[in-house]
């Protein structure tokens, strides 16, 4: 793994995401922006907790993602996801897409993680045009809003 992307360690706000996945267009409308803290094993493998404000509580996901050999790839193998980092700089926003294969369906995700809440209009329009790359489209898209004063940290669980 390059040293180089240690630098995506940390925490990123999830400020946008699209998915054609049935239990997220079913709750995309009520959904806030979360935070995703990510750290690396020494290993080499991508862990991932990410914390999702819901109306009375935050709820909290911890992933284990193993290194595939290839720069910014990712598979988790018992949960059959399939997570790639497609485009970032590291110090403000990051692309990244992931597939996931359940008994029910296949679904396609892609999120828009940044450094900081605010996100610029133009890291938006690009993150927008990547939907169809992917074969999302805007229908599936929510810009999540910010949390506000409520926000889910691993403190407030």
């Amino acid at each position: 793994m390059g040293g180089v992307f240690l630098q995506f360690a940390g925490t990123w706000h999830v400020a946008a995401a699209a998915s054609n996945c049935s239990v997220f267009r079913n709750v995309k409308d009520r959904m806030k922006s979360s935070t995703s803290t990510i750290s690396f094993t020494p290993e080499g493998d991508l862990a991932m907790k990410l914390v999702w404000p819901l109306a009375d509580r935050c709820q909290e996901f911890e992933l284990l993602l193993q290194r595939t050999g290839q720069a910014g790839h990712y598979m988790a193998v018992q949960e059959k996801k399939d997570l790639r980092v497609m485009e970032t700089d590291y110090s403000h926003y990051a692309f990244v897409h992931e597939v996931q294969q359940t008994e029910r369906e296949s679904s396609t995700a892609v999120q828009l993680l940044t450094r900081e809440q605010d996100v610029s209009p133009k890291i938006l329009r690009d993150f927008e045009e990547l939907l169809t790359t992917v074969g999302l489209t805007k229908d599936e898209l929510v810009i999540l809003p910010k949390t506000g004063e409520y926000q889910c940290t691993a403190a407030s669980r």
